[in-house]
């Protein structure tokens, strides 16, 4: 997790914590890079996702606080469980704690929404 100067030490430890909760319970990788992005956020968000460990298995989410720029990269695997438009009210979420300027609510809510919609659903087979 990047976060450059806009989260206190405590915050990135409380974000790197719902990260390992939410990894936990979605089986999926989460990072979150906070600070100045490219022009063009969505190519820029693009990258960095691309160059994480496992893209397919990862979820990026990208804010750039001063931009006011929100991206939410899914890889292919993620897309079977996370659609795009839970993604989209994660989005609306987010957006909703940044504008009362609450990064990390903001942040650890988006974090957790996204594992739980993420986290595939368990079913139950009958027997005939």
């Amino acid at each position: 997790m990047a976060a450059g100067d806009h989260l206190s030490a405590r915050d990135r430890q409380q974000i790197d914590k719902a990260i390992r909760r939410a990894e936990t319970q979605c089986r999926y990788e989460i990072s979150v890079f906070v600070g100045a992005a490219e022009s063009e956020s969505q190519p820029f968000a693009q990258r960095l996702h691309a160059a994480l460990a496992a893209p397919a298995r990862s979820i990026l989410v990208m804010v750039d606080p001063v931009a006011r720029l929100l991206e939410i990269v899914t890889g292919a695997d993620v897309r079977r469980d996370l659609r795009d438009s839970e993604v989209e009210l994660v989005v609306l979420e987010m957006q909703s704690s940044f504008a009362t300027g609450d990064l990390l609510d903001g942040l650890t809510r988006g974090i957790n929404m996204l594992a739980e919609h993420a986290t595939p659903q368990r079913t139950l087979h009958a027997e005939a």
